[in-house]
């Protein structure tokens, strides 16, 4: 009979049976339970199978290989055989040019009840245009001359893209003061300077971060600076257009303009208030980027010679440019204008910017008859233009006779989805999703779009809307554009 030890269980009651515990017998001699014989048992049979699994795997790989121990094919075995592949279905596919063209007539009367509401006051000049062939499909008051609003963005961003090289970019520069301890921050006349890393408001923005540190690694070792003096030479001239009321600037949506800013003249990035200061706006956020918060922050201009610290770079001009468009920036457009200026060896003012941006718009081809502009953002209430140049500049883009120039259409925001669009024309199940693209134009009293329409047959259209002299608040004149818009989308109209 096998006995079983015993534990200690606080009360010296015996505790139970142990698998594979030592017991002892009545001579005193040692031994062990039958379930400690049954596991060694198992694990010899376990070490034996693992023995001959290894076995028979090395046996496998010399059986592939020759004499000299290579890879030999078994001449009994299939050879492998790919399954047939066809040529990859495009995931992007071009408009067909076999789409039709709709028929001016029936285009007209399906538009015609929309372009008369009541909303618009009798002041809505309209006009659409096949992109492909030119050929205008709808004229109502295109030739009358309208004040553009925002819309005038399309004339900067053409200027600039036929003025400028798209993949310039716009520098800022530091370079060293005229006293120990004073560095100058000079405007290079880009806005999109981004406080945060990276920008909130302009993706692929330089930052003022890495400014500093280039700022800091050019300097003496132990430097403390103590003044940052701010140079915004670049650009001349008032800081606010004629035409723009004394509410615009700072506002929520402009401020004055300098050559040098901060997140776009943002008091806080991502947030709309703009600055009434954007340069010393700037110059403190170097300041505080240095380590020296508390260093005096003045207006100024640099030294000749300065001995350059540091310099970051804006994004290329195209991508500012399909910027301004999309988010309708003034600040940024009224930074390109002034870079057509230069670039046109015009003064960096408002007129220089609006006579530079006018001249390129005739060099490219358009026909400039009867603009007169103020600005390079639309927001002065003196611009003036016929209609019909919105949709020259938006076709030229779209089919590449203002070489470019393609930029423009890619800025252009795209209705429930984005930029100025983001929350417009998103619910109509009539207009496939992406149809509408455009740029936004809303001043008091004034409300436009003008863009490119894909049609429910697939045609490529441009258009352009603007009405003059509404009343309705802005919101019903908005809605009453994206009714437009959407009958155009979802027009076959033969």
């Amino acid at each position: 009979m096998w006995r079983t030890g015993t534990r200690s269980t606080g009360a010296g009651r015996p505790g139970g049976l142990f698998r594979g515990e030592r017991t002892i017998t009545p001579s005193g001699s040692s031994t062990v339970t039958p379930s400690y014989r049954r596991l060694r048992r198992r694990l010899l049979i376990g070490l034996l199978v693992l023995v001959l699994v290894a076995a028979a795997a090395v046996g496998a790989v010399l059986s592939l290989g020759g004499d000299d121990g290579t890879a030999t094919a078994d001449p009994a075995a299939p050879s492998a055989r790919l399954p047939q592949i066809g040529d990859p279905a495009p995931v992007l596919a071009s408009l067909s040019s076999e789409a039709p063209v709709p028929d001016p007539a029936a285009l007209t009367a399906t538009l015609r009840p929309l372009l008369a509401a009541p909303v618009f006051g009798g002041g809505l000049s309209a006009e659409v245009v096949d992109v492909a062939t030119g050929e205008v499909l709808l004229d109502d008051g295109a030739d009358r001359p309208v004040t553009p609003a925002s819309t005038a963005k399309l004339l900067t961003a053409v200027a600039a893209l036929t003025t400028l090289d798209p993949d310039d970019t716009l520098e800022t520069t530091v370079v060293a003061g005229s006293a120990p301890g004073e560095v100058v921050l000079v405007g290079g006349g880009d806005p999109t300077l981004s406080t945060t890393a990276p920008s909130v408001d302009y993706p692929g923005a330089a930052t003022v971060a890495d400014l500093a540190a280039g700022v800091q690694a050019a300097l003496p070792p132990g430097t403390a600076v103590s003044r940052v003096v701010v140079d915004n030479s670049l650009f001349e001239g008032p800081l606010t257009a004629e035409g723009w009321g004394p509410e615009d600037a700072p506002s929520t949506y402009a401020s004055p303009v300098t050559a040098t800013a901060v997140d776009g003249a943002r008091v806080v990035p991502g947030e709309d208030p703009r600055s009434g200061a954007p340069g010393t706006d700037a110059g403190r956020a170097l300041a505080t980027a240095l380590g020296a918060p508390g260093a005096v922050v003045e207006l100024g201009t640099a030294p000749e010679d300065a001995r350059t610290l540091a310099t970051v770079s804006s994004a290329p001009v195209a991508r500012l440019v399909e910027q301004a468009l999309s988010q309708s920036d003034n600040l940024l457009a009224e930074s390109l204008a002034r870079h057509v200026a230069l670039a046109r060896d015009l003064p960096a003012t408002f007129d220089g910017a609006a006579q530079g941006v006018t001249a390129a718009l005739g060099d490219a081809g358009v026909d400039v008859s009867g603009v007169e502009m103020h600005d390079g953002s639309g927001l002065s209430r003196l611009d003036r233009l016929p209609l019909a140049v919105l949709t020259d500049l938006v076709a030229g883009a779209a089919d590449g006779s203002i070489q470019g120039a393609s930029a423009v259409v890619s800025g252009l925001a795209v209705a429930g989805y984005d930029g100025t669009l983001a929350d417009r024309g998103d619910d109509d199940p009539a207009t496939a999703p992406g149809a509408v693209r455009g740029k936004t134009g809303t001043l008091l009293g004034v409300h436009g779009l003008a863009g490119t329409v894909v049609t429910a047959d697939g045609r490529l259209l441009a258009y352009a809307l603007v009405a003059n002299g509404t009343v309705g608040g802005g919101l019903p004149e908005e809605a009453a554009l994206d009714d437009v818009a959407a009958a155009l989308a979802a027009c076959g109209c033969r």
